[in-house]
């Protein structure tokens, strides 16, 4: 049996800059075709990274008819449902890059697809398999921080608005930081709790630095007139049991706090954080203690022979799952949640308002 026949669909900057590099350092799945709308973007995805009679493509519609086993959905955000579901009732697996769609209605579409056609679908969460992110997860796993009733998901960058592509759009994209980054540490937060229960939401929603002329961007300086979706936004998140999360997300604010894709955790027993590496911070024999873990592998690999970059990692586990050997990590109904919670930030930041679930 040879390797499962993967095609991609979208071969812009997440394609070339995570899913394509991932999958040949994995070695398991063989790409066999390619799509995107510019389709020299495609040509010179098929010369990197695809076999030698690997197939071209405008429309995805055409590329699904082709045998594969697994498609990549690595579009602007608008497109990731419609692409999805017509993949999976085309007979495919799917793996489709964050967020899981651009609202949650049409998350929910993603989840009926997938059931009627019995596929697998997964969204490209790979914080979660970062070193630190692991350990925390069995950290919370084994009780050692009790019963966690205070969060914080942190995506705060100071000033690094990604200036290409679509990301400054709010039509393709549904929004800016807050669907972008946020994404990530609100998924890594509910992951570790293992709470996907939430009561209520407010949020805040700004637009107060996109008119900057002197800007300080990490990169080319962005277009004022084309900065339309918000430049940090923010989540007072309450779950059914009680639990409050906090959410920050920036791609232009003014603080030295910056953190990205990171959770802070605090329990009934202990608490832990990704300030300054993985910590976990308690009191034991009166005293207060913090510990710090070594992600380091200092020169033993965690596993002979694999990678441990997070989105290696998410590629062995998807195709892991592919030929029957595990289960997937991050399921749809739980990136349908982190999608509905998003969805509510937003609404609650233009009606002044909490969003009851």
């Amino acid at each position: 049996m040879g390797k499962p026949r993967v095609g991609i669909i979208g071969c812009g900057g997440i394609a070339n800059g995570k899913h394509m590099p991932a999958i040949k350092e994995a070695g398991r799945a063989d790409i066999v075709a390619f799509c995107d709308l510019i389709i020299e973007r495609a040509q010179r995805a098929k010369k990197d990274y695809g076999t030698e009679d690997a197939k071209v493509f405008k429309d995805y519609k055409d590329l699904i008819k082709e045998d594969l086993d697994a498609v990549y959905v690595c579009t602007p955000n608008r497109y990731h449902s419609v692409i999805t579901v017509d993949a999976l009732h085309a007979g495919l697996n799917v793996m489709c890059e964050k967020p899981m769609a651009i609202n949650y209605t049409e998350a929910l579409k993603m989840i009926a697809a997938q059931k009627e056609s019995g596929k697998l679908l997964t969204i490209g969460y790979q914080n979660r398999y970062r070193p630190d992110s692991l350990c925390l997860k069995k950290i919370c796993e084994s009780g050692e921080l009790g019963d966690i009733y205070y969060a914080k998901a942190k995506a705060i960058r100071r000033r690094a608005v990604p200036t290409w592509g679509v990301f400054l759009n709010e039509y393709e994209q549904g929004g800016g930081p807050l669907i972008d980054i946020g994404t990530h540490a609100l998924d890594l937060t509910l992951w570790t709790m293992n709470n996907y229960k939430p009561k209520y939401v407010v949020g805040t929603v700004y637009h107060k630095l996109n008119d900057l002329v002197e800007q300080g961007n990490a990169w080319d300086n962005w277009d004022p007139a084309k900065f339309t979706v918000e430049d940090s936004a923010f989540g007072f998140i309450v779950m059914e049991d009680g639990a409050t999360i906090t959410l920050e997300s920036s791609w232009a604010l003014n603080s030295l706090d910056v953190n990205e894709a990171k959770t802070v955790l605090c329990g009934t027993k202990a608490g832990a954080d990704m300030e300054d590496g993985l910590r976990v911070n308690g009191v034991s024999h009166n005293t207060k203690y913090v510990q710090k873990y070594e992600m380091d592998a200092g020169g033993a690999a965690f596993f002979e022979g694999k990678s441990n970059k997070p989105e290696v990692v998410e590629q062995n586990i998807f195709m892991d799952a592919l030929e029957g050997k595990g289960e997937l990590t991050v399921l749809p109904e739980q990136a349908a949640t982190v999608t509905r919670i998003l969805d509510a930030i937003y609404e609650s930041g233009k009606t002044g308002k909490p969003v009851y679930f």
